[in-house]
């Protein structure tokens, strides 16, 4: 069988983002035996979506589209594939339904704009979402099949892997039965990094690993094709062990681990506990420590002295020192921390103090500069951090940074 794969995205076109999963598609089509002969990208354009539609159908047996499925007006991939192959759009109830509980999981408002997604080709399967709001469609018409997917990767990989290539696999004939996933989880290294150490493993084609990006984290999804679950899992752990070997540390966990539990649980064994003192990060940290079941075992008090009067009343940090060094330095976060764990009578201390932007900078001190202090008994710590994005990405990094440098701290002093 012969497959094109078309990505969708007028930010692919201006070079915004860089397309990573049409050739993790790619890989993955390989080891079901289908051909990829063409990929083709088109901008946000209904037109031109169409006619290259069109063309793929002329030479492939299968189209998978990738983008396009969002809210927003200019995301008209299903509706776009839906005229090409002569079809009705109908709303998919069970879509409906998973979109207005994922909105009320949030207790957020769902604009109409959202319910657009729930609607599909007639006769086509809807392919459920579990990581987002956007479904997917498999269409099989006149001989062919047309498949479209989301474009964000942490919900086209989960999506692609458990319901797509299951369903090529049966229309391919002779693919292995069971499609096993895992994920590794890196902290404390950039995805071009992590990509450069593991690129020979990347390659591989069963077990494949694909990276893509999380903020402030890379996540490796390893993934292995078996006659059965016990083949595929040993495949699986073969690979991740020697990503594990390469990656060290920097691996703080799989699948459903968080940094946050992987961190309470390393401070619970060992018997110690914790305090905060945030300043630019506005109490994120000790959100997401508490956000950890048991967690109270362990953290004692979170602090969050924004204003320098807090930090000097709050937490003893001399108004003398925030003078003459600023408030945005080693010295005040590792005074942060220290008063912290005075205060508290914690073990450990975090203190973080930073600029999130995005005014507030300069050249010595620009936007996404964060002194990140950390008091332990075995050895104090203060880091200076540079952090991309907007405001609330240097927020979650700087918790991120935060999390996994005190991880990293304990690993070092034989604490894990």
């Amino acid at each position: 069988m012969r497959a094109e794969i078309i990505s969708v995205g007028t930010e692919l076109l201006l070079g915004d983002i860089v397309d990573t999963n049409a050739p993790y598609l790619s890989r993955q089509l390989s080891t079901l035996g289908i051909d990829v002969y063409y990929r083709v990208t088109v901008g946000d354009n209904t037109a031109r979506l169409a006619d290259a539609l069109k063309e793929a159908i002329g030479r492939a047996d299968i189209v998978i589209t990738i983008g396009g499925l969002g809210p927003t007006e200019d995301d008209l991939t299903k509706e776009t594939i839906a005229q090409v192959f002569g079809e009705r759009m109908v709303a998919d109830p069970a879509s409906e339904k998973s979109i207005r509980d994922f909105f009320a999981r949030r207790g957020a408002h769902i604009a109409e704009s959202n319910l657009k997604q729930a609607l599909k080709p007639e006769t086509s399967i809807a392919i459920a979402n579990s990581t987002g709001t956007a479904p997917g469609i498999i269409l099989e018409k006149n001989g062919k099949i047309a498949v479209a997917l989301p474009g964000p990767p942490g919900e086209f990989i989960p999506m692609l892997e458990d319901s797509v290539i299951p369903y090529l696999s049966k229309k391919s004939g002779g693919a292995p039965a069971i499609i096993l996933s895992r994920t590794l989880k890196v902290a404390g290294i950039g995805e071009s990094a992590a990509e450069e150490k593991i690129k020979d493993l990347i390659h591989s084609k069963d077990p494949t690993i694909a990276p893509y990006a999380k903020s402030g984290e890379v996540h490796f999804r390893i993934t292995a094709k078996a006659p059965d679950k016990d083949s595929a899992l040993e495949k699986i752990l073969g690979m991740e062990a020697r990503a594990r070997g390469i990656l060290g540390r920097c691996v703080y966990g799989t699948d459903n681990d968080m940094l946050e539990s992987v961190l309470v649980r390393m401070l619970e064994g060992r018997g110690l506990t914790l305090a905060l003192a945030e300043s630019c990060t506005g109490g994120i940290v000790s959100h997401r420590i508490t956000n950890v079941p048991g967690s109270s075992k362990t953290l004692l008090a979170g602090i969050v002295a924004y204003a320098n009067k807090a930090k000097t009343t709050l937490l003893g940090v001399p108004e003398g020192m925030i003078r003459k060094v600023g408030a945005v330095s080693p010295e005040v976060a590792e005074a942060m921390a220290r008063g912290a764990a005075e205060r508290t009578g914690a073990d450990i201390a975090i203190g973080i103090t930073g600029i999130a932007g995005p005014g507030g900078g300069n050249r010595e001190k620009p936007v996404g500069l964060v002194y990140i202090g950390i008091k332990t008994p075995f050895g104090d710590l203060c880091t200076k951090n540079i952090l991309g994005g907007n405001r609330e990405d240097v927020k979650w990094r700087a918790s991120q940074a935060a999390l996994n440098q005190l991880r990293m701290h304990l690993i070092e002093h034989g604490k894990d």
